[in-house]
């Protein structure tokens, strides 16, 4: 009976099917990315969708109420403390991605068209300073833009100051040149592959033209490279809003970030609804603004052609 129900034809052919489906190449393919899939979903996913639904809860007395509201989105948008500190960690994100790249490209281009057989070298070079730690390295900038520091007595030996000045650390300004230092080398890399794909015969066709060094440059390798600098500006951009520990230990009350206020909601304060509204509302921001920076340096790139 279970051999003649088998055999039966419209099960033949629910199984031919079934086979097709699955030597099919979406199928396969799927199969091959789906635990890839779903190992990012858990890991990327899940977390924000955990703290995009605390942004919707309240705090009571160290108790979460689950009720659903919108109040930590008006105090974080409207609490002009929390501004203040957005407005200033967007502004030192861009001014830290402008200056970053505005480095790091004289040093990739200088590698990629002049760094002949010694390529390699010069990115191994590049990346010894990263080897240390993050807290090193902000720590050894406090050294050197303190009172009694580094900056200070060379600026008195030459006579260009009577005294140590206060204005180097513990301000915007020493956060801004922190994070554009610990963030050279990530905007130096994705702009060297970017002009190791510039074809060096455009180049050359124009200069036979008659484009100088400058011009050449400005119309042929900036325009081919631009992919590498936006990819540059992003990669150092959307971590610096974000960042914490540079504010906490060189800024001081003048360079206080929008994260440490997150930090301090998430600890101290034990309001994470509250800190959870920062955080998806800076993401939200920080995302329009990436996208903002792509589809303009995109339009001047077609308004150069």
């Amino acid at each position: 009976m279970t051999a003649a129900v088998e055999g039966s034809p419209p099960l033949r052919m629910t199984r031919a099917r079934r086979n097709a489906l699955l030597q099919s190449e979406p199928v396969q393919g799927f199969a091959l990315i789906s635990p890839t899939f779903l190992y990012a979903l858990l890991l990327l996913v899940l977390p924000i969708l955990v703290v995009i639904a605390h942004s919707f809860w309240t705090q009571h007395y160290l108790t979460i109420d689950r009720t659903f509201t919108l109040e930590n989105y008006r105090v974080a948008l409207t609490e002009p403390i929390y501004r203040d500190l957005l407005w200033r960690s967007l502004y030192i994100s861009l001014t830290v991605s402008l200056l970053t790249v505005i480095l790091a490209y004289p040093i990739a281009y200088f590698i990629s068209f002049h760094g002949g057989r010694h390529k390699s070298l010069w990115l191994f070079l590049i990346t010894i300073p990263f080897w240390t730690s993050y807290l090193l390295r902000v720590m050894s900038w406090k050294v050197i833009l303190g009172y009694n520091g580094v900056l200070n007595s060379g600026l008195m030996g030459l006579g260009i100051i009577d005294e140590p000045s206060t204005a180097l650390l513990y301000n915007s300004s020493a956060v801004i040149i922190t994070l554009t230092h610990a963030w050279a080398a990530f905007a130096i890399l994705p702009i060297f592959v970017s002009l190791e794909k510039v074809d060096r015969t455009l180049v050359e066709a124009a200069t036979d033209l008659g484009d100088g060094p400058l011009h050449s440059f400005l119309r042929v390798t900036l325009p081919l490279s631009a992919p590498g600098v936006i990819s540059a500006a992003l990669i150092v951009m959307i971590p610096t809003v974000g960042d914490y520990v540079t504010p906490k230990l060189v800024g001081g009350k003048d360079g206080v970030m929008i994260a440490n206020a997150i930090q301090a909601q998430f600890g101290k304060a034990a309001n994470w609804p509250l800190g959870a509204a920062l955080s998806v509302t800076t993401m939200l921001i920080v995302t329009l603004m990436a996208g903002a920076t792509v589809l303009i340096i995109r339009a001047l790139q077609r308004l150069a052609r």
